[in-house]
């Protein structure tokens, strides 16, 4: 699964706001998919760019992770290298396409997991907020904080309290 950092945490949340408020969606389209808007908000590129971008080289997004090499040149790999700079995977990105992670679908409501269909904009919403929470729960289970020495309380503080 992708890494639990910040910046992974806020491109998963920030393309689920943009796709739920204002962003055109259209799953055939290489730059309004799924993994389209993730790139959109990594890359700052618009979906006509990242569109463009993937016709150079056959295939959907699965195909084109597929086929992905780093040394192409090719400006979707380039994308891609962005994307999985930040902190995702080659099989995340698949996964998001299909919204097929079994540890993303797992923590869904079985009404909504039972229905999920990964071109219809609620359920990519819905699959990148969940994504994004399991993230988070795991960056916040991994601080450790340092264990505080209990002390008497300031004199101060005892007379405020008197």
């Amino acid at each position: 699964m992708a890494q639990s950092t910040l910046p992974v945490i806020e491109a998963l949340r920030n393309t689920a706001q943009r796709l739920q408020t204002q962003a055109p969606y259209q799953w055939g389209h290489m730059g309004s998919c799924n993994c389209g808007h993730l790139a959109q908000t990594i890359t700052r590129l618009t979906k006509g760019e990242i569109h463009a971008r993937a016709m150079q080289r056959h295939g959907d997004w699965e195909q084109q992770l597929t086929d992905y090499c780093p040394t192409s040149g090719l400006p979707i790999d380039q994308t891609i290298d962005e994307m999985l700079a930040l902190g995702f995977s080659r099989q995340d990105l698949t996964y998001l396409e299909r919204l097929s992670d079994s540890r993303i679908t797992s923590r869904l409501p079985l009404e909504r997991r039972n229905a999920l269909r990964h071109n219809q904009r609620d359920d990519v919403v819905l699959y990148l907020r969940t994504w994004a929470q399991i993230l988070e729960d795991e960056l916040v289970a991994s601080i450790k904080l340092p264990e505080l020495a209990q002390t008497s309380a300031p004199a101060s503080a005892s007379l405020v309290n008197a």
